[in-house]
């Protein structure tokens, strides 16, 4: 395999220097921004991460800035953005960095590693991309990129293969571009050697080289395995409103959008007499119930499926969960998860 990916480099490189996307952390890879891009990009597509990349920068312009961050403000700022433990990781090494290396982010893999929210892949993309160490960085992209090459059937889920094809790369990771070879791999994997649609076999750089391609086996590879299915949750969600402003609640410090704000809900999808009866149960006499529309929110192994109700209260129930937050404090100070993108849009719309 190692002489076949020798062949590689060189084509992806002239291939990299003239396709490769124009992209805000590119701009300027300095290790903060490397590593911010990089933490902003895991399970999360290009286009949605470029806004909030700049927003961020912007707002934390370096480490140190990062590790003086409030909370509330880290986590506004990554609103929508899904997998908040990401932010939260980001802040806690941020201060580590503050402390253990005076404000320098590590340049090599192995202490990279010792932080928080860094693991093998992102260790190697900022060790490669922001120090040009030849290092490789092993992500989804690439997998798929070296299986077709090489025409490999190993399962790439495994970790024993991710391994071996990692050391297969560092053997051949030119030193003079390291940076540039490591966002080529992704790069190709992303805008060519697609994932789940027929891969763009006609300008692809390693076309002539592709096992796969030759053997006319690439859209079954790689071989991976099976992801489980997700499980199926029902949930009625209510937006109270009085007085202008919406009730809203804290989500518990531990578990799925931990310590997050959210709107009342309740598990199960309740009928509208249902839904009256509980929330009389919790001190609030709704003048007005409306049943919404219904709304999903895929997350990684759970599903929501929830039923909504607009809810006109008589009064504002003074409980010591519920917050009674305007508009305006909901954009500028509270962090609502995208979950709740339709019952947050629709408050505000009223």
């Amino acid at each position: 395999m190692e002489n076949q990916l020798q062949q590689i480099v060189q084509p992806l490189l002239a291939w990299y220097a003239v396709q490769a996307r124009v992209l805000p952390w590119r701009d300027e890879p300095t290790p903060y921004r490397v590593w911010v891009s990089e933490i902003m990009l895991q399970q999360t597509r290009v286009e949605a991460v470029k806004a909030y990349f700049e927003r961020f920068t912007a707002e934390l312009p370096s480490i140190q800035a990062l590790a003086d961050a409030p909370e509330e403000q880290l986590l506004k700022l990554w609103e929508g953005l899904g997998y908040y433990s990401r932010v939260r990781n980001l802040h806690k090494a941020a201060c580590e960095v503050m402390e253990s290396y005076g404000g320098i982010l590590p340049n090599t893999p192995e202490e990279l590693l010792r932080l928080p929210g860094i693991g093998t892949y992102t260790a190697g993309a900022i060790a490669s991309i922001a120090y040009g160490k030849p290092v490789p960085a092993v992500d989804g992209n690439v997998l798929r990129v070296i299986a077709r090459v090489t025409a490999s059937t190993a399962n790439v889920s495994e970790t024993v293969v991710k391994n071996d094809i990692a050391s297969q790369l560092e053997a051949i990771y030119p030193a003079e571009h390291a940076g540039d070879f490591t966002q080529s791999l992704m790069e190709l994997g992303a805008i060519v050697c697609l994932p789940n649609s027929p891969p763009k076999c006609e300008v692809c750089p390693l076309s002539a080289i592709c096992a796969a391609r030759a053997q006319g086996i690439a859209e079954e590879l790689p071989v991976k395995t099976a992801k489980k299915q997700r499980k199926i949750e029902e949930k009625t969600v209510f937006l109270i409103i009085h007085g202008g402003k919406a009730a809203i609640v804290k989500r518990p410090d531990k578990g799925l959008l931990a310590g997050l704000w959210e709107f009342p809900n309740t598990s199960g999808a309740l009928s509208p007499q249902q839904a009256e009866e509980l929330l009389k149960t919790q001190g609030i006499s709704p003048l007005q119930l409306k049943r919404l529309p219904k709304a999903k929110h895929i997350f990684t192994h759970i599903e929501w499926h929830m039923t909504g109700y607009l809810v006109t209260a008589a009064e504002a129930a003074e409980t010591g969960d519920i917050i009674w937050a305007s508009r305006a404090k909901l954009m500028e100070q509270y962090t609502i998860p995208t979950a709740f993108k339709s019952y947050l849009e629709r408050f505000l719309n009223l």
